[in-house]
């Protein structure tokens, strides 16, 4: 069951459009109809039903215009399926997670969208951007920590939850719900 999706990203030096980039070839393997634009270039989500963004996360923080996009479009983005990732961490730290910004918590809890992933980055002396970086570019942190098959699996999950959504008769509400009030199943579905 294809679906029109949006894998927006932003990136400081390339690391982050090139997991976005992995993203969309996966999904388009699934069978996915994907865009894989620069969260600067999208224009409108009215024709995708599924929206991936991705930000490249430093000191903790998205870039600017990611947590712009999520702010623009709550409404928009409330009624579609939502999924996030950043990427960024390099060294001995490349598999530990990092938690969302709180303004990124917030808006994703906002939304409803998953928790964001995180990807290991990349920092090499020729894309480093900003003193700190080209400086740490030079040292041990040096390198591409991004990992392929992780990256992969990671998407193939999202297609494979794309299409169980479809399947189920359980679809979200289009109205937003306050966060006490978990919605009810509809007559005759049972929770186990």
């Amino acid at each position: 069951m294809s679906k029109n999706v949006l894998v927006a990203y932003a990136s400081k030096s390339g690391a982050t459009a090139g997991i976005a980039e992995a993203i969309g070839a996966e999904l388009r393997a699934h069978g996915h109809d994907v865009d894989v634009l620069d969260v600067n270039r999208v224009q409108d989500l009215a024709r995708y039903d599924v929206v991936v963004l991705g930000s490249a996360i430093y000191i903790r923080r998205w870039r600017k215009d990611a947590v712009r996009f999520l702010r623009h479009n709550v409404d928009a983005l409330r009624e579609r399926q939502v999924w996030l990732f950043h990427s960024g961490p390099v060294g001995p730290d490349k598999d530990q997670e990092q938690d969302m910004p709180p303004a990124v918590r917030r808006l994703a809890h906002e939304i409803g969208a998953t928790p964001a992933m995180t990807f290991a980055g990349r920092l090499e002396p020729d894309t480093a951007k900003g003193f700190l970086a080209r400086r740490l570019a030079t040292g041990n942190l040096a390198g591409d920590s991004r990992d392929w098959a992780k990256i992969r699996a990671w998407a193939s999950d999202i297609s494979a939850s794309i299409e169980a959504t479809e399947r189920s008769t359980w679809h979200r509400p289009a109205t937003s719900q306050s966060p006490n009030h978990a919605a009810s199943p509809p007559a005759g579905h049972f929770l186990d």
